[in-house]
């Protein structure tokens, strides 16, 4: 509790004012696999992703963040995408690790995409939710946000929240809030599981797949050698570190929630049948 207590104190009271910059991918992240599929264009402006029956490519961003507002705008992987798996995810080390996860489950042409989402706090998850959208993400970019502060993780699409984890370690619910985070995305293939099961496979004859990043944004706090720096557009504290959703949002959550949403663990009785757990009752 010490440990936990102290690190938010100096994330509180460490504020420094970081000077902003367009977002260059260049600058912000790393392509760490996938052979050449990987590629940064137009000045560090855009970023994609490709697969084909060969290997899939990823990246991970050059920093690490313990809280903060990260945006990313996708375009998807278009047409048969069945089969294909984007992520795009935080992420810590080691075998206890916090992750906070979109995952876009590609789908038949004119079947919808699957957004899954979920948290890992100390190496445990099953926390899924998924969901349709309400537009087609392979027409043109969308921004795919994650608000992360001490008090609650959003998950945000074109700035309509689609989903809300809340500290409950009150009553005992572990809560990333320790461990710094690396911003990692991946475009692979899992036709084994993720379309219908793994009933429609990936059909290479539409190879190569390719996803598209671009307008990444931090307004977060940059771990380094121990130490947490947060970047604002003032010197004041940063608004999103205690950020929640107000009564507009809540009622978009709602809206999302009633209408897109195809999957709860929070309703999956037959999956925790000696009870569900304890954040899904928790008021």
């Amino acid at each position: 509790m010490r440990s936990s207590v102290g690190l938010l104190v100096q994330i509180l009271v460490g504020f420094v004012l970081v000077a902003s910059s367009t977002a260059n991918f260049y600058q912000d992240f790393d392509v760490t696999w996938g052979d050449g599929r990987g590629k940064i264009l137009n000045n560090g402006q855009l970023l994609t992703l490709s697969l084909d029956k060969f290997s899939g490519s990823g990246f991970q961003s050059k920093n690490e963040y313990i809280f903060g507002k990260i945006d990313m705008q996708l375009k998807l992987v278009p047409g048969n995408s069945a089969g294909t798996v984007t992520t795009y995810y935080l992420r810590s080390q080691g075998s206890t690790w916090d992750e906070i996860d979109f995952e876009f489950l590609g789908n038949l042409s004119g079947e919808p995409y699957i957004v899954h989402t979920n948290v890992f706090s100390q190496g445990k998850g099953n926390r899924e939710q998924q969901f349709y959208l309400w537009f087609d993400p392979t027409n043109d970019f969308h921004t795919y946000s994650v608000l992360w502060n001490p008090q609650r993780i959003i998950f945000s699409v074109d700035g309509t929240p689609i989903r809300e984890f809340k500290n409950l370690e009150s009553i005992g619910i572990p809560f990333p809030k320790n461990q710094p985070m690396r911003i990692y995305s991946s475009l692979w293939n899992a036709d084994d599981w993720a379309t219908r099961g793994g009933l429609v496979k990936t059909d290479w004859s539409k190879a190569p797949f390719t996803a598209s990043y671009r307008n990444f944004k931090a307004d977060a706090c940059v771990w380094s050698s121990g130490k947490s720096s947060c970047s604002s557009s003032s010197q004041s504290r940063p608004a999103w570190l205690s950020q929640e959703l107000d009564t507009t949002s809540q009622q978009r959550l709602q809206w999302v929630q009633k209408n897109y949403m195809i999957y709860n663990y929070c309703t999956d009785t037959k999956r925790f049948p000696q009870g569900l757990p304890k954040e899904c009752t928790a008021h």
